[in-house]
Formats: C-alpha cells, structure tokens, sequence
C-alpha cells in the first residue's frame, strides 16, 4: 500500500454526520426484470476430477438475505470462491444482474458491485478505522487516484455513517488492531458498505464473537439487507434462524434443501447429513 497512505492522519469527527439525512447503503443501478441480482446454474468446478461444486442451481433475488449451510467439505466456500472470481468455473453458469461472471478477473467482479468477505478479517490494523474505511472507496484505489484524492464533506460524512452503521462511530480515531475480534469483523463488513458493494458475500461472519455481538451482528445483516443482498455462509444455527428467512442447504458441491429455516430443519435428507449430526 502507498506509504504515503498509510501514514495519512484523518481528522474526522465521531458524531453522526453533518447532514440530516443519512445517505442510503445502495446505489440506483438497475433491477433485472426476473427480479434476481444472481443467477447460477449448471455451475460445477473440479480439482483433479473432484468435483468441488456439482450441478449448482441457485439464484437470489435483490434484497435479499440468504443463509447457505452444509457439513464441512459440501462446497460452500468454494461457491463464494466461484462468485468472487477467485476460483474458475469448470462449467455452468454466473451471472450478476444478467452480467456473467465466470470469465472476468475478481477486480472487474468487484467494480460490478460483489463484495467479499472472508471468514479472518483484513483489515489494516496498523490505520485507524477513519483510514480503514476512506481506502475503500473505491475512488481511492490506485496510486494516482490516492495522491489526487480529497476528502470531501460528502466523503466524510459517508465514513462517518457507514461507522456509525457498523457501530464504531466511537471509535474512529482507534488503530483497528485494538479493535475487539467482533468489531473487526463489523469492520471489514464496512469496508463492503463504502464499495457501494451489492451483493455482499459473508464467509462465517459471526466466527469468534460474543453472545451479545452475535445479537448485534443480527441486526446490522437485516439493516443491510433493506437495501443490498447478502450471501451468509454460517454454522450457527442459532444464528442462522435469527436472520434467514430462505435457507440453502449444500451437501457434497449439490443442492440438499432450500426453504424457511422451519422447512429445511424439518427435511429428513437435512438432519441426516447435517443437522442431525
């Protein structure tokens, strides 16, 4: 990362921002007729003829929260992995908003609007969350853009709602490496928000955190999904039924079950391979 950025200092107030009205978390892009953000099918990826993912039909719709689940080894975060364009496709079918994604390189997917999260924050936690957060618009990235780049009214109160939406608002001025393991990950999801990302993919979100910040990490996904779509990889059931109105269930790279979390709880294929165990 360019030095000079890094050792920037960001002065920026931790109240709610100036303006009145708070600046929504999406974009006006539009909307498929079919009402879906992702489509996938037929999607298959094989690693020396295992076959990672199987066959693969899913969609979501815009605006919306989805939870996929399924024993270790049942090809979720190798789904993700496909979406983001970290891992090719063998075969089959992505596409974002009628966009196919399975030849373009992950930079392009992300200026899309696909944002990713992994399940071990990256953050930069030698910056404060202010700096962690102004890096990630994307006007910033680049060497020439961060050396032309100002800090607008507009940027600062965009960091400044985006904290607050995350709840770090008091924390602004903290270097993030003091940050407790639970805000470090609500911070990397504010990283996505100032993307302007879509459709956030979320890798175990709640890995690690407290009873309380789980509680709250509930709520922060559900505020989200007003207004962007979320693709929630989780093993806490708990969790998962505090959140999801549509469950995929992955078993073996294929589709088990989809449905309410009640519906798929109660399938017998379900409890066999996964929730039963």
């Amino acid at each position: 990362m360019d030095n000079a950025l890094a050792s920037t200092s960001f002065a920026v107030a931790s109240e709610r921002p100036e303006s009145t009205t708070a600046r929504p978390l999406v974009n006006a892009k539009s909307t498929p007729m079919n009402g879906k953000i992702l489509s996938i099918e037929a999607l298959t990826v094989s690693f020396d003829g295992f076959k990672a993912v199987d066959g693969l039909d899913m969609s979501i719709d815009e605006n919306e929260l989805r939870v996929v689940i399924g024993p270790n080894g049942a090809g979720k975060t190798t789904l993700l992995d496909m979406i983001c364009g970290k891992t090719k496709p063998t075969s089959g079918s992505i596409r974002f908003r009628g966009t196919e994604l399975g030849k373009l390189s992950d930079y392009q997917i992300v200026r899309l609007g696909v944002g990713r999260k992994f399940q071990t924050p990256s953050i930069y936690e030698d910056l404060t969350v202010a700096e962690n957060l102004e890096i990630s618009i994307p006007q910033v990235h680049g060497v020439w853009a961060s050396i032309f780049f100002r800090r607008s009214k507009e940027v600062r109160e965009r960091i400044g709602y985006v904290a607050e939406e995350i709840m770090l608002k008091d924390h602004l001025r903290m270097k993030s490496g003091k940050l407790s393991h639970g805000q470090k990950q609500w911070l990397e999801i504010g990283l996505l928000l100032m993307q302007d990302s879509d459709l956030m993919l979320l890798d175990e979100p709640v890995a690690g955190m407290s009873p309380r910040e789980r509680e709250e990490t509930a709520e922060l996904l559900k505020r989200i999904a007003n207004g962007k779509s979320l693709v929630v990889i989780e093993h806490d059931m708990d969790f998962v039924r505090s959140i999801a109105k549509k469950v995929t269930v992955l078993h073996q790279g294929r589709l088990l079950s989809e449905g309410s979390v009640e519906e798929v709880q109660n399938d017998p294929r379900v409890i066999e391979v996964y929730l039963g165990h």
